[in-house]
């Protein structure tokens, strides 16, 4: 059997705020990538419920942020269809994540007037 590793390392401040997340995969070289925000989620088979890890640099801007949760519900409603090719729940996504990238540029738009 083939094992992949995917490591993350968080670098801390005092207050244990993150100032820096990287991170490195087996099957993706040698290279260490660089990320302001990170967010897994992974089925507990045992208690059948979510865990989550959502972690964030404290230079990540709050604009990039909402853009971030944007493309996760976007990622979400391509993954739900190909596991589970239910068109519904992916249209319904897609639907959530283009009103909300609607309410974003709006925002930014906003804001640069």
């Amino acid at each position: 059997m083939k094992k992949s590793e995917i490591r993350f390392s968080i670098a801390l401040d005092e207050q244990k705020i993150p100032e820096a997340i990287s991170w490195s995969a087996t099957d993706a070289g040698a290279d260490i990538h660089f990320a302001k925000a990170m967010n897994i989620s992974i089925w507990d088979r045992e208690e059948r419920g979510t865990m989550k890890i959502d972690l964030w640099t404290k230079d990540m801007p709050v604009d990039e942020m909402k853009r971030f949760y944007v493309d996760m519900i976007g990622s979400l409603a391509e993954s739900i269809v190909a596991a589970t090719n239910d068109e519904f729940m992916g249209a319904k996504l897609r639907a959530v994540g283009k009103e909300l990238a609607q309410h974003v540029e709006q925002e930014e738009r906003g804001q640069r007037q």
